[in-house]
């Protein structure tokens, strides 16, 4: 493995303090951060990791949002999983890989997938695998006890058999349990709690009660805020309670949710929430960041740990800024990324 420098302003620790650095990697650790002398115009964020994806919806790019939620998305009828069950295989692999591609281009090396189709399905995502890019895939209807499948995604909890069955067969095997819950209202909240998941996605409508609890019982939370205002399922800053959740001292992290509908962008999800949401720029990072954990990981700049970086023009819009931060997740978007780094390795590069 090569040995990389990399100079510019990195987002160092765990609270992203920026300092103009220069960054060693050997053997894809970063093995030394030194002051730089010049600024070379390059701002050196950790690379992103998208806690939740439907990355199989890609054969549907762009699907209208012509009815409600359930009719769309909901297991075994919805649209979306009609248009799954129609699309030959080898379309499938190739649009999920075509995602996995995208997100790599913005500087994403990881993300989480409720892999939908069973055995089958999570057969197709591995066969997508594209290198660089780590895969926590959370299969369903037998795919989660796959070798390949890092746990079960459940899509709603309601308390049936199988539901319990499965996650008590996914926790036997060491494996994680995930479930959609509070995104369209509040009546499958407490069934998956019951399910003692360690992961629960949207949580939009989480009233107090629930946020207490996933705080003391150390369940992370996925928020996918583009997705809850374009379904519809949402149209307050308030929901999901993104502030509530932070301050409960919850583990948050950030995804993008349906490929069909949502583009698998970290940078915009970001933006996003910091806008609507008004969360600060070091706490949106973490959020973006922090779903490495589900796969064992993390994505700090610190010597002593692994290199994945997403490294941006600046484009000279960093002399101008009172928060660099800030900048790099609002204002340069996707289109500023110029190299990305994957466990020491150079995935993604451009001039």
């Amino acid at each position: 493995m090569d040995n990389i420098q990399i100079t510019g302003t990195a987002f160092l620790g765990v609270d992203f303090r920026p300092e103009n650095v220069e960054l060693t990697i050997n053997n894809g650790i970063i093995t030394d951060i030194s002051p730089a002398r010049d600024n070379s115009g390059r701002l050196i964020l950790p690379s992103f990791f998208n806690a939740h994806t439907h990355i199989g919806d890609t054969v549907a790019l762009d699907t209208p949002i012509d009815r409600p939620l359930k009719e769309l998305v909901a297991p075994p009828n919805g649209l979306k999983h009609v248009i799954l069950r129609e699309t030959p295989n080898d379309k499938l692999i190739s649009a999920m890989r075509h995602s996995m591609e995208f997100m790599i281009r913005g500087g994403t090396t990881g993300f989480a997938d409720l892999r939908e189709g069973g055995a089958d399905g999570v057969s197709a995502i591995s066969s997508a695998r594209v290198p660089g890019i780590t895969s926590v895939i959370l299969g369903r209807d037998g795919g989660e006890l796959m070798p390949e499948s890092a746990g079960l995604g459940l899509s709603n909890a309601h308390r049936l058999d199988s539901e319990i069955e499965a996650a008590a067969a996914a926790k036997k095997a060491g494996k994680l349990v995930a479930v959609h819950a509070g995104e369209g209202g509040i009546k499958d909240i407490e069934p998956a709690f019951e399910l003692e998941p360690d992961v629960i996605i949207h949580a939009t409508n989480f009233r107090p009660e629930d946020i207490r609890r996933a705080a003391d019982e150390d369940i992370a939370i996925v928020l996918c805020p583009r997705s809850n205002w374009l379904l519809g399922v949402t149209d307050s800053s308030k929901k999901p309670p993104v502030r509530e959740l932070l301050d409960a001292g919850c583990r948050v992290y950030l995804g993008t949710d349906n490929v069909m509908f949502v583009s698998p962008d970290m940078e915009a999800e970001c933006a996003f929430l910091m806008t609507v949401c008004k969360t600060t720029p070091e706490e949106t990072l973490s959020m973006a960041v922090g779903g490495f954990s589900l796969a064992g990981m993390s994505s700090v700049i610190e010597e002593g740990k692994s290199a994945n970086l997403c490294v941006m023009k600046d484009d000279g819009l960093l002399s101008l800024s009172r928060k660099p931060l800030s900048t790099a997740l609002t204002r340069l978007g996707r289109g500023a990324v110029c190299q990305v780094i994957s466990d020491g390795e150079v995935i993604y590069s451009v001039k």
